[in-house]
């Protein structure tokens, strides 16, 4: 068995040459993939006798906008009961990229990745029911890409007139107010008048 990193890595490396593998000391190995290789490797480290990574622990997405190019990723994490020991796989993909699904690997991958679809708009390719799931069906954009407006776009209010729930664009009713986070000890540029407040 492997329970040193540098040889898991070695071993996993000498099946799969192209990898690009770091070791986290004392952690885990994190192994960067080709899309087109992630049910290959991940089959490889589930099924492999000396490794049995058996169970996905999670999936999930990363937008990097602004860091760095591709813009998103998507992270699966591994654990081995047999080495005791985690597994992080990372994907990157571009902006409107699919990626293909794993749930054919692993079962419960299926609401991980309806998950990353739902926050991140990340299309898994041979997915069976790839719909939203914490977002209503009629919700617009992706709220967990950075370039999400905070507000969201549309709200959701229920109209006592028509009885029903109905969906109207964002209408903030606070005025802008200008704050310095650089100097917050100097305060604002506008001027309160107190007297007006008493």
């Amino acid at each position: 068995m492997f329970q040193n990193l540098e040889l898991q890595a070695n071993y996993i490396k000498e099946k799969f040459p192209e990898l690009e593998i770091k070791t986290i000391v004392g952690e885990n190995l994190i192994i960067y993939v080709d899309k087109n290789k992630i049910n290959d490797l991940l089959t490889f480290l589930r099924d492999d006798s000396e490794l049995s990574f058996k169970t996905l622990l999670d999936l999930f997405g990363a937008d990097l906008l602004g860091v760095r190019q591709p813009r998103f990723e998507v992270i699966y994490n591994l654990l081995s009961y047999k080495l005791n020991n985690r597994l992080t796989i990372k994907v990157a993909l571009d902006d409107n990229e699919t990626i293909p699904s794993v749930c054919k690997v692993f079962v419960n991958a299926n609401w991980y990745e309806r998950e990353a679809f739902d926050m991140y708009g990340i299309v898994f390719s041979g997915h069976d029911d790839l719909r939203r799931i914490l977002t209503d069906y009629n919700f617009e954009g992706y709220p967990l890409r950075k370039d999400f407006p905070l507000t969201g776009y549309n709200e959701l209010r229920y109209d006592d007139d028509k009885k029903e729930i109905v969906y109207e664009p964002v209408n903030l009713t606070q005025e802008f107010r200008n704050f310095d986070f650089e100097m917050p000890w100097e305060g604002t540029q506008y001027k309160i008048n107190i007297q007006d407040k008493k």
